[in-house]
């Protein structure tokens, strides 16, 4: 927990990724995100100020899905929270891309507690990602 005006942590996430030259290309890319330090086998990237990290590992572990809301969702995933303008822009801007989604951008628990925008896609490695929008930011955590 953080106190009002505090500094909120910020988070470190590493990836497994089977080609750094298809990463480099997806999340930099395709994604946008500005690419920090790297290495032959890793490469830093800021993350709306988070630090994820994509990580040379070639053997993937078998995928899981469990229900929610009527579809398929991945597990494991990864995940960011965004304000619905920017969750749009990206979405259009993974429609120009070409990429293939998961889970389509839609609404999900429609007038339910936490309402929310989300959409799932694959990276070239195969890690599943998850980008939604609360339009009321309170609502991350409704029960």
């Amino acid at each position: 927990m953080t106190e009002l005006g505090a500094r909120i942590p910020r988070f470190h996430l590493a990836m497994p990724v089977d080609d750094l030259t298809a990463a480099r290309h997806f999340y930099g890319e395709v994604l946008g995100l500005d690419e920090g330090r790297s290495a032959d086998t890793w490469v830093d990237w800021n993350l709306h100020g988070h630090q994820f990290v994509t990580h040379l590992a070639p053997a993937r572990p078998q995928r899981v899905h469990n229900p929610v809301d009527g579809h398929d969702v991945p597990v494991p995933h990864f995940g960011l929270i965004l304000t619905i303008p920017d969750f749009q822009k990206l979405a259009q801007r993974l429609r120009d891309a070409g990429t293939q989604f998961v889970i389509e951008p839609y609404v999900r628990f429609e007038g339910q507690p936490g309402e929310q925008w989300t959409m799932f896609l694959l990276d070239p490695a195969g890690n599943a990602l998850e980008f939604k929008a609360f339009a009321d930011d309170g609502q991350v955590f409704a029960v």
